[in-house]
């Protein structure tokens, strides 16, 4: 077992109102994969922004190739060898793959930066690390996945001894992620110590050498390869055991009330001829590849985007819903994707983005929120949805990813919505998360809410949904009952749909 290049021995960092870690303890070494897990808050990017320089730590020592080292700085991390991949990649896209991998650090003649040489030091960067990119590309015209490799490639630029790599694959795709695992493969036998941040427990499976667990800022403790197993991992994660292969309970929903009545739903875009029924109660599934017409089919339900033919009846009436306040109004409710480009005002607290849908119930006659009771209403809201925020005044870019889902949740909730459109709604969530939304679907349905569910991970579907409807190429090409209904089963009909 080789000497860690990486220690830390009892760190701990606190921000007002909040105890982010508290003598957390974690090791990497020479050539491995340490991934790093824990539900959303646990402390896990907070760790990394010490080990990176941007944050400075409370407490604690950091040790760096055996040595005491105190980082001022991201910059001076990077010189000593230590380089964070973020979430959120730091790009400048009007600028080269070069231009990007050694921004501030080009060769020069005289004054003049040597564009030449520059490219020529970017190619044989890239060709050692087995990267087919053209250094005079910009960067704004390469995929997400391309700019993922400029981003390791900078990293290994100042002589990375560890890279920190934090939900590397959220916005990637499955032939894009092989790439990349293939790439740190190759950074791993070259003697590079990754750090690897991830919710995805496939991810672990594929790539861990280590795994270390982080739960509500503390260290719970480290597994080595061959002690790892997937719901031992969940257990240390969220201090309880999860069944991940649970399943509804089988439910004949034939007597119940349709609520939501989709018939011949057509658009010029995409969609040909979509038909559903949702009932009372139901929760229903819609699975399907990328672009295969799920997102567009609750899209042109709710009036986001413009319908070329078909009928909506919504409790036994047809009704035009030509906008998405005509749905509001009519009772629907759509949680979209993109929670944070879409779905929330991140600058505004918990109670504002609560009370949207229900604003001129709140607002005083000056216009804006002096009413109490929205905030009264809210912290209602947030107790029954168990959302963890200091208090209804937080500013929801500073909650994590499933408490601000919780948050878009519960303002559906305080419009009182009898439908509920969830569009892939626990991406980016940790599993603790996960399982809590699912809970509350669950919840809500038994309550008498009727909820469409979109997902691109099949296990998913199969653990909440009642029924699943499978699409391909803007067409419905089947329906499963959730008690018949395997992964196998719904591929077959989201690729071949057209054969059956």
């Amino acid at each position: 077992m080789s000497d860690p290049i990486l220690r830390v021995e009892g760190i701990s960092k606190g921000f007002p109102g909040v105890q982010a870690l508290k003598d957390v303890h974690l090791e990497v070494r020479a050539g491995e994969v340490l991934v790093l897990v824990g539900e959303n808050g646990a402390g896990k990017s907070t760790l990394m922004k010490i080990l990176s320089g941007i944050y400075t730590r409370d407490e604690g020592e950091i040790f760096f190739e055996g040595q005491p080292v105190e980082l001022t700085g991201p910059l001076q991390a990077q010189q000593l060898g230590i380089t964070i991949i973020h979430q959120e990649l730091n790009m400048m896209p009007d600028l080269t793959v070069a231009q990007n991998i050694y921004i501030g650090r080009e060769p020069r003649r005289g004054p003049f930066v040597s564009e030449r040489e520059l490219n020529r030091q970017t190619a044989e960067l890239l060709k050692n690390l087995d990267i087919s990119l053209d250094p005079r590309e910009k960067v704004g015209e390469l995929t997400v996945a391309e700019q993922q490799m400029v981003e390791i490639a900078k990293a290994l630029s100042f002589n990375a001894k560890v890279l920190i790599m934090d939900e590397p694959t959220s916005a990637l795709t499955d032939a894009e992620v092989e790439t990349l695992f293939g790439l740190i493969d190759q950074l791993r036998a070259r003697g590079t110590g990754i750090v690897y941040i991830s919710h995805r427990m496939d991810e672990l499976r594929r790539l861990a050498d280590r795994v270390s667990v982080l739960r509500d800022g503390a260290y719970i403790g480290s597994l080595e390869k061959d002690e790892i197993s997937i719901p031992t991992v969940i257990e240390m994660m969220v201090g309880r055991a999860i069944d991940e292969g649970a399943r509804p309970e089988p439910r004949d929903f034939g007597g119940a009330p349709v609520v939501l009545d989709v018939q011949g739903l057509s658009t010029k875009a995409l969609l040909k001829d979509v038909s559903f029924q949702l009932h009372k109660g139901e929760i229903l599934g819609f699975a399907g590849l990328m672009g295969a017409g799920r997102t567009e089919t609750a899209r042109a339900v709710i009036g986001a985007d413009p319908r070329d033919g078909g009928t909506i009846s919504v409790a036994g009436r047809e009704t035009r819903i030509r906008q998405p306040e005509d749905a509001v109004k009519r009772g629907i409710g759509y949680l979209s994707e993109d929670r944070k480009l879409l779905g929330l005002m991140l600058e505004q607290d918990v109670t504002f983005n609560t009370v949207l849908a229900s604003l001129s119930s709140y607002a005083n006659s000056i216009g804006w929120m002096g009413d109490r009771t929205a905030k009264d209403k809210t912290k209602e809201y947030v107790q029954q949805l168990r959302v963890k925020t200091p208090s209804v005044n937080q500013v929801v870019k500073l909650l994590s990813g499933g408490n601000q889902q919780k948050v878009v949740i519960a303002r559906w909730l305080m419009r009182d919505c009898d439908i509920l459109i969830f569009d892939e709604p626990t991406r980016g969530i940790d599993i603790g998360a996960k399982d809590e939304i699912y809970r509350l679907m669950q919840q809500l349905a038994d309550a008498g809410k009727s909820i469409i569910v979109i997902s691109s991970e099949l296990p998913e579907l199969l653990r909440i949904a009642n029924r699943i409807t499978v699409f391909a190429n803007g067409e419905v090409t089947g329906e499963l009952r959730n008690e018949e209904a395997t992964q196998e089963k719904i591929m077959h009909l989201a690729a071949h749909g057209e054969d059956n």
